[in-house]
């Protein structure tokens, strides 16, 4: 990393660092919450493998860990969920918003919607700033967002087609009862699980733009909703949370086994961009695309099929055509095919990772806010000498 010393701050003793563009590989913090290595192809939840967690273990559990440190036992498994199903209802005030919400955001989607949903959710409950409250009741404020994202985002879509909002359930787990208020029907529980395992897989990784935007906030001692809708606008761009949709508009562009070969030579040899493979981090397999591949398989179909076909066949075209480039499928890949054979619209993909990462964005809000100081870096000036003289008016 280049260093230069500016002559302002070297007087008040501070050394001007300059860091390589989009802080790549730049340590800004430390974190108890987990972590991304991506030259080995794992990341984890604390001390547990994301992976192994996804197998394993339900989402609340996660929740729980992320949340509180600990994987919990049966009793406190109960207590968690008894403590979580009520949070789910919205209250009186913001439900009878959504519907004129719905109809100003129907061009824009369910997540644009909940920037604002949201932030009706978080001043009807009063909540405050993370700065004058305890530990305890930040942490009961981030419960109480969480719980209601799923709820606000199924009723902003069910509204933008037409129909009625679905009451959550209070007996049914997270990941059931979101396709419950999606479909208005209870899940098949293969469908449900599988769903459950991509939530678990996309709760938190690393400091990505979303999760560095939610701590920015937090550490200004903002409210636990200022810093889930900047988290949110963060997610919003298509070069973070956009891609399990396009990843299978690749697919559908294809379209047949005899035209994945010309189509993705003829997109790599133009330079373009081929949706649903490649990762900042990962120099390896992505750990989450392996996971969600196999559940694919799991349920079989053309589909399914079509998705491994199309990967090994791209990564034996960038073998060829760029070799020694290691590019393989990413998260949003697999995530795209799994939750199409799970009956979920893709244009609640994206929003369906929301309803994972917002328990990520919230466990890192609550860390940050442990620490009192502000993130405030600075920006090395590039514009015109000043001082210059100001011209007079014309």
């Amino acid at each position: 990393m280049n260093t230069t010393v500016n002559a302002t701050a070297a007087t008040a003793g501070q050394t001007e660092v300059i860091a390589p563009r989009g802080l790549a590989g730049v340590v800004v913090t430390e974190t108890a919450l987990g972590d991304v290595r991506g030259r080995e192809g794992f990341y984890h939840y604390r001390q547990y493998s994301a992976v192994e967690l996804a197998e394993r273990r339900s989402f609340e559990d996660v929740w729980h860990l992320m949340f509180r440190g600990t994987l919990p036992g049966p009793a406190e498994r109960a207590a968690f969920a008894a403590e979580l199903a009520p949070l789910r209802r919205l209250p009186g005030d913001v439900r009878a918003a959504l519907p004129a919400l719905a109809r100003s955001t129907a061009a824009s989607g369910p997540l644009a919607g909940l920037r604002t949903a949201l932030s009706l959710l978080g001043a009807s409950a009063g909540f405050r700033p993370l700065y004058d409250l305890d530990p305890e009741r930040r942490a009961a404020d981030a419960l109480a967002a969480c719980a209601a994202v799923p709820t606000l985002l199924t009723a902003l879509h069910r509204l933008g087609r037409g129909l009625e909002p679905v009451e959550p359930r209070e007996d049914l787990p997270y990941a059931a009862n979101y396709l419950y208020m999606l479909t208005g029907e209870e899940p098949d529980p293969v469908r449900a699980r599988a769903v459950e395992r991509y939530l678990i897989s996309t709760v938190d990784h690393g400091f990505n733009a979303s999760t560095f935007t939610a701590r920015v906030i937090a550490s200004t001692g903002a409210d636990v909703v200022a810093c889930l809708t900047g988290a949110i606008g963060a997610l919003s761009g298509p070069l973070h949370g956009g891609a399990p949709s396009r990843a299978l508009d690749t697919l559908d562009a294809i379209g047949t086994a005899d035209r994945i070969d010309p189509w993705i030579r003829e997109r790599v040899r133009a330079g373009d961009r081929i949706m649903g493979f490649g990762h900042p981090v990962y120099r390896t397999e992505d750990p989450r695309s392996r996971m969600l591949r196999e559940v694919a398989r799991g349920f079989g179909g053309p589909l399914a099929d079509f998705a491994v076909e199309v990967e090994e066949r791209v990564e034996a075209i960038l073998a060829e055509l760029k070799p020694g480039r290691e590019l393989h499928t990413n998260v949003e890949f697999y995530a795209g095919v799994v939750m199409e054979l799970c009956g979920l619209p893709r244009e609640m993909f994206t929003p369906t990772f929301c309803v994972a990462r917002v328990v990520g964005w919230s466990a890192n809000v609550l860390e940050q806010a442990a620490d009192s100081k502000i993130i405030r870096p600075a920006a090395r000036y590039v514009g015109p000498t000043p001082p210059q003289p100001v011209p007079a008016a014309g």
